[in-house]
């Protein structure tokens, strides 16, 4: 039987439950009146390359400092920030990009994200694409998680699921993307989009981490009765 996004999603959901995904310190951000977006924009940075667990302790560092916030880090000396960040390794390029990324948006849009965000999602991404450091799923996890904004995230993981499964379409960022976007489009509501893209995208992680590894775990998988690579 084929699977399409619109099965995969539902499949998942049933599996899973709404995972609620990006997380961010809601508490924090109410005490230190800052934007939580920005957390996200930062999660989305450090998370280049590494495991979320290594970004929670890089965020922890610069929560600890109160510096979860536009116009401090785009101030802050760049050896304390690449200390503060050294957890999520790479530090010294995701550092360099965090500095380019906060001086930016608080010369660009005076750090408000409002303004960054109340645009044209293409606009909003060719904008991030030009800036070092930030490539498609860097700029479509920031669209998708900090801005509220309907858009298809696809990272090494969905790759391999839709390899593995296999789905309808080439495993290449854009080729993916298009895919997904063409097909829940066409099964749900516009309003309905970015909670579709953000929980589809989250249930796809927790496969990949708990089932469709490298070395797969196969007999407990929610997918398989879909998946041609167990058979």
């Amino acid at each position: 039987m084929n699977i399409t996004p619109q099965i995969l999603h539902n499949t998942l959901l049933k599996k899973f439950g709404n995972l609620n995904w990006w997380p961010m310190d809601k508490s924090y951000h109410k005490r230190n009146d800052s934007d939580p977006r920005f957390e996200v924009i930062i999660g989305a940075v450090l998370t280049q390359n590494t495991a979320w667990s290594n970004v929670e302790k890089a965020l922890e560092n610069l929560k600890s400092k109160n510096m979860l916030n536009i116009s401090k880090i785009s101030k802050l000396n760049m050896k304390n920030l690449q200390n503060l960040i050294k957890p999520s390794g790479f530090f010294n390029q995701k550092a360099e990009r965090l500095k380019n990324l906060a001086a930016y948006l608080k010369n660009n849009y005076n750090g408000d994200l409002d303004n960054f965000f109340d645009r044209e999602i293409n606009t909003i991404r060719e904008e991030l694409l030009s800036l070092n450091g930030i490539g498609p799923e860097t700029a479509d996890s920031i669209i998708l998680y900090a801005g509220n904004l309907p858009i298809f995230v696809v990272d090494a993981y969905t790759k391999r699921i839709c390899e593995r499964l296999p789905m309808d379409t080439n495993i290449s960022y854009d080729e993916i993307q298009s895919y997904f976007q063409r097909e829940i489009t066409d099964n749900y509501k516009k309003e309905e989009l970015t909670k579709i893209y953000n929980e589809l995208h989250a249930m796809i992680v927790i496969l990949a981490k708990t089932y469709c590894k490298k070395n797969p775990e196969c007999s407990q998988c929610p997918l398989k009765n879909y998946c041609s690579f167990q058979k």
